[in-house]
């Protein structure tokens, strides 16, 4: 290098001077478009959240299938896993919920490929998004489509079903609601058989952040004996500053509306019990009394995450009946006396620390 009294020509310092000009404009155009997209994932909850993030994170999108004659019953979920020191996975699981069996494929992060601004993603040669799934694994290969979505309710000041807790920062576990009720066309190969879905039904809901809760119970079903019913519901013990409190959203899609149970509407919960048989849950609103009562069914182990990585276990069920009481309290009207079947059913980590009668 050129130098004049020991310090370089000026053809050389401005030429560092344009490199690392144009090295601040690339990280100011990252930094603004990975602010863009959290903005745009933040008010759609389906949306991958994931975007910057290297560690202790995960992300995962949960799609039930059950075929019209209720013979079927299966789960698929993909995802991304990062543990606390950067090492990452893409994923996805599969239960069969009748015949009590799981898979999990694993395959490099690099094969998890999100799109900008809206639900799609890809991981391999599989796609997933709100109306469809494209399968290409060793056991399972197929497309389904997905129509008449019933989604939460979501606003600016309450994007989906976690409400205002949505814009809290640090919270351990996030919880989003896709669908909860939707019909699905197509079938799959499965295992060299091929299973028809068409005219069955499916639900659809995520999760994100570090871990699951230390102990939490989570229900869902939409197999009631008439169509246009969809229960989901659940309760956690949720870290807070430093200490805990005891969190719960519940909702029940009943014909043509949402009504909502949760801890940011001034919903109570009356009662949280589980044992080895059965589940009781009790909510009321200001409008609305929910009697729940789940009958716990054989399970099948699924992988869970711990501080970002898929180092956990958790039993689901996907055969229990959950048996369902909806009240009007202003005229004593009964809204809804029903079983729920082919309910997933999750009774996980330390119960005891969620158990509630008041």
């Amino acid at each position: 290098m050129l130098t004049i009294k020991g310090y370089p020509n000026l053809l050389t310092f401005d030429l560092i001077l344009a490199v690392e000009k144009n090295i601040f404009i690339l990280d100011l155009h990252k930094s603004i478009f990975m602010i863009k997209n959290k903005l745009q994932a933040l008010f759609n909850p389906e949306q991958y959240h994931g975007w910057g993030k290297t560690r202790k994170y995960f992300e995962g999108w949960y799609y039930k299938i059950i075929n019209a004659d209720e013979s079927k019953a299966f789960a698929f979920i993909p995802g991304i896993a990062m543990d606390e020191n950067g090492v990452q996975q893409a994923f996805i699981q599969i239960l069969d919920g009748k015949n009590l069996t799981a898979e999990y494929h694993k395959f490099g992060a690099n094969q998890f490929i999100p799109e900008k601004g809206k639900f799609e993603i890809n991981v391999a040669n599989n796609f997933f998004s709100t109306k469809k799934i494209n399968l290409n694994l060793p056991t399972v290969q197929g497309e389904l489509t997905f129509e008449n979505q019933v989604p939460w309710s979501s606003s600016w000041y309450s994007p989906g079903i976690m409400g205002p807790f949505s814009f809290v920062p640090f919270m351990q576990c996030y919880h989003g609601i896709l669908s909860m009720d939707h019909s699905i066309n197509g079938s799959l190969k499965i295992k060299g058989v091929e299973i028809d879905f068409s005219n069955g039904r499916g639900y659809m809901e995520k999760d994100w952040g570090q871990s699951f809760p230390s102990g939490y119970i989570w229900m869902q079903t939409n197999h009631f004996s008439q169509p246009g019913i969809s229960l989901k519901a659940s309760v956690a013990k949720i870290p807070w500053m430093g200490t805990s409190f005891i969190g719960f959203i519940g909702g029940i899609w009943l014909y043509d509306r949402l009504i909502e149970f949760t801890t940011y509407n001034f919903t109570r919960l009356r009662k949280s019990f589980a044992d080895e048989k059965k589940v009781e849950l009790v909510l009321e609103n200001r409008k609305h009394l929910l009697e729940i009562f789940a009958h716990r069914e054989a399970t099948t182990s699924l992988a869970s995450p711990i501080s970002g990585f898929m180092d956990g276990r958790i039993e689901e069920s996907m055969t229990s009946k959950i048996e369902v009481r909806l009240t009007d309290k202003k005229n004593k009207k009964i809204l809804l006396n029903d079983i729920g079947k082919n309910g997933g059913l999750e009774v996980a980590g330390i119960v005891s620390e969620i158990l509630i009668d008041n």
